[in-house]
């Protein structure tokens, strides 16, 4: 889908005498938690970054009337839908975001570029790697129509992360040997906490694993540049029933309890396909751990160390130095030359969590406006699906290694 020119008589918008402004027209499904970070993004990007394309709030949907309406207000969005298929079929709408629990990522995904309407979508893709083979395909279709389909690893975003792999890139550690990457949070740790659909498989796909597991799956794969062939796992559920949630704040019914059908916890190895080994760790019940993202790469000429709850610094360690005077050394990724940082604050002036999806948002501009790959892909989505559909099946045949499909890149 084209982007639309439209005049200054048409928008009211732009002070007279400017061009006419090309409008990136967006509609968003879901409100929640991942509703309203998006939300941010798409409201701040283009008053921070020079955009080709001026993102439009356009419309917001969810089931709930009097729920979406509040959120349209709240968020700057210009209209309120109940109905996904309306907001799709809406003329001022030229991408649809997806912000919805992975059950209908598939299907609204699929129906948005089948009616040429570009796409992004929460991670991970799908709860199925059915599903996300369909969206796979769907988005390669619709790629030859001028459609971008993104899915939503906002931590690639993270501008420390985003020079990391650049690091990685120009051989600056050589042949990887090892990545370490764990995501641990704690907010399941009570056992009276209330049974939330993240805790139901056939609405969230798996609980830990695709939770906080796909985001580290998708950055090892990313800054390593390579794909994961392999797995070895283990999985437990230590809190099996828990109280159904009751009323409007959703406290939970103490009388009333349902069965908890994903993973809390998820361990696994890995192999990329050079041959450097990984490790993982996703968990949501690791006390005092609120949304503890830790990466280490190893390599033959030096290692990096990442830490998202010190997201402005990245650590590095180059072993070509003399041992004299070589260790980790903190870089403070708030530079002008950094990613992403020429348009914030002075040096040393550090952003945050939110901003990721600023950065996203100005990805996804660029991209539709200016013709760039899609990056991460649908294909990247589809990888990481696989990657845990593999640990799944390792976990439930006794850690046995498991093979994970890849599509070699030309």
């Amino acid at each position: 889908m084209a982007l639309r020119e439209e005049t200054e008589q048409e928008t009211g918008a732009p002070p007279p005498g400017r061009r006419p402004t090309t409008r990136l027209g967006v509609g968003m499904v879901g409100y929640a938690f991942m509703g309203a970070a998006h939300s941010q993004g798409w409201r701040t990007a283009g008053h921070v970054f020079d955009l080709p394309a001026d993102p439009v709030l356009a419309a917001i949907c969810g089931r709930d009337r009097t729920a979406v309406e509040a959120a349209a207000a709240r968020h700057g969005w210009a209209a309120a839908e109940t109905d996904w298929r309306a907001l799709i079929a809406r003329d001022d709408v030229h991408l649809v975001d997806i912000c919805t629990p992975g059950e209908s990522h598939a299907e609204i995904a699929v129906a948005a570029l089948e009616a040429g309407k570009h796409v992004l979508c929460e991670k991970p893709l799908a709860n199925s790697v059915a599903e996300a083979e369909a969206m796979a395909a769907a988005a390669e279709r619709a790629a030859a129509r001028g459609q971008v389909a993104i899915v939503g690893f906002n931590y690639r975003k993270v501008p420390a992360l985003t020079y990391a792999r650049g690091l990685v890139a120009d051989g600056r550690l050589g042949a990887l040997r090892h990545i370490r990457a764990t995501y641990l949070q704690d907010w399941l740790v009570d056992p009276e906490a209330p049974l939330t659909w993240r805790l139901k498989r056939e609405r969230a796909g798996s609980g830990a694993l695709g939770d906080l597991g796909a985001h580290i799956v998708d950055l090892a794969q990313y800054l390593a540049g390579e794909p994961l062939v392999g797995v070895s796992a283990v999985s437990e559920t230590f809190v099996r029933e828990r109280p159904l949630p009751a009323g409007p704040a959703g406290t939970a019914d103490r009388t009333a309890r349902g069965a908890v059908t994903v993973d809390d916890a998820a361990l696994f190895t890995g192999r990329l396909a050079s041959g450097a080994l990984a490790s993982f760790e996703a968990s949501r019940m690791a006390a005092g751990r609120k949304n503890a993202l830790r990466l280490e790469i190893n390599g033959e000429l030096g290692s990096l160390a990442f830490d998202l709850e010190r997201l402005n610094e990245l650590s590095f360690h180059d072993h070509t130095e003399p041992a004299v005077t070589a260790g980790f050394r903190r870089i403070l990724v708030t530079e002008p030359g950094h990613p992403y940082l020429e348009a914030w604050w002075p040096p040393g002036h550090g952003l945050g969590y939110e901003h990721t999806f600023v950065h996203q948002a100005r990805d996804v501009v660029r991209t539709i406006a200016e013709g760039l790959p899609p990056e991460p892909s649908f294909a990247d989505g589809l990888q990481v699906q696989r990657v845990l559909a593999a640990v799944e099946e390792s976990a439930a045949r006794n850690s046995v290694h498991t093979p994970v499909p890849f599509q070699e890149v030309p």
